[in-house]
Formats: structure tokens, C-alpha cells, sequence
């Protein structure tokens, strides 16, 4: 995987633009002016973590004796799992409500930071560990491009409505589909050594 296939891959299983109508109903509370600080205070507490994956991830899974075809094969399964439910999203009325002004939880963690971005850095630190600064290059560029969808999103709804935003969410799930197919058949192909 390259610097810019992992970019564009974290950067679907963020999901910066399904994520906007959660942060706008999130933040609908907090008064137009705070809501750019929290957004960079909450995206910045999402790459930190990731962050910590990226570095620290393949140690836990040696502690915990995961192979790196176990990893391939779960992270297929988790990416393809978030994909369908981004190409059949559940309804809004489903999202829990938050009281005042949220810190890590729901917006960082688990919005951003979820279990499919966490799953994919420890992936990309396993697979090819020679290139853990290109991954965190590829971590940044990602983070980045979420964070600048997520402070404009207010003109984004506006831009392209709710239906439109829905249509960006269900065409990066199809190829998030795409890239979770391909790294569980890797896994497979990696455990039975089936190609040279």
C-alpha cells in the first residue's frame, strides 16, 4: 500500500462527510463561535490516538499474540461492516443526544477515532513497519482533509443538502468496500500462501 492509498483509505473510514450532520446535531447547542475550537480540539484528540496506534499498536498485538493475516482478515471484516452501514445509514433519529458541549466522547472517539480507523493504523504498522512515517504522513493528510470537511460543515449542508450529503456518504462506501474486500482476500492470501 502506498502513501496515498492509505491516505484516501483512512481518510473513507473517518467518514468526514457522513460525520457532518452527527457534529452539526452534536453541536447544535454550542454557540457558532466555539464550534470551530471544539471541532479542532476534538480532531486533534482523534489524531493523538491514532497516532498512538500507529506507534504503539503492534506491541499490543504481539502481546496478545495476533497474527498479521488475523489482523488483515478482522480489519477487512470491520472496514466492509462500516461501509455497509455507510451505503445503508441508519436513520437520524437513531443518534444519541448530547448535553452540552461534548469532550472526546461522542465527536473524537468513537465519530473519528473509531474501531475500523484504529484497526487500520495498527494494520499499516504491522504490515509494513519500515514505513511507519510515511504512515504517519498518510495519518496526517487524512486527518487533515476531515478536519477542514468538518469545520466547513455548516456550508457544506447548506451547499449540498442533506440528500447530497447522503449521495458523498454512500459513493465512499462503495469504495471502502472495495479496499476492505481487498485487504481481507490479502489476509486469506497471506495465511494459505496462495500467490506468490
Amino acid at each position: 500500500m502506498t502513501i496515498y492509498s492509505a491516505s484516501l483509505t483512512l481518510f473513507l473510514v473517518m467518514d468526514p462527510l457522513g460525520n457532518v450532520p452527527v457534529f452539526l446535531s452534536v453541536l447544535n447547542s454550542v454557540e457558532p463561535k466555539r464550534r470551530h475550537r471544539i471541532i479542532l480540539r476534538e480532531t486533534f484528540i482523534a489524531f493523538s490516538i491514532l497516532v498512538l496506534f500507529l506507534f504503539f499498536g503492534q506491541y499490543i498485538l504481539k502481546g496478545l499474540n495476533i497474527t498479521e493475516p488475523a489482523l488483515g482478515i478482522a480489519g477487512g471484516i470491520i472496514l466492509f461492516l462500516i461501509a455497509i452501514k455507510m451505503i445503508f445509514p441508519k436513520h437520524e433519529g437513531q443518534q444519541d443526544e448530547v448535553v452540552g458541549e461534548p469532550f472526546i466522547v461522542p465527536l473524537a472517539i468513537p465519530l473519528i477515532a473509531g474501531p475500523s480507523a484504529m484497526a487500520m493504523v495498527v494494520l499499516l504498522s504491522t504490515h509494513q513497519p519500515n514505513k511507519l512515517l510515511g504512515w504517519f504522513a498518510a495519518l496526517a493528510i487524512a486527518s487533515i482533509a476531515s478536519t477542514i470537511i468538518l469545520l466547513f460543515s455548516t456550508p457544506l449542508r447548506s451547499v449540498l443538502g442533506k440528500k447530497g450529503l447522503y449521495a458523498m456518504e454512500r459513493l465512499m462506501g462503495m469504495v471502502l468496500t472495495t479496499i476492505a474486500v481487498q485487504m481481507f482476500l490479502d489476509g486469506i492470501n497471506q495465511y494459505f500462501h496462495l500467490l506468490k
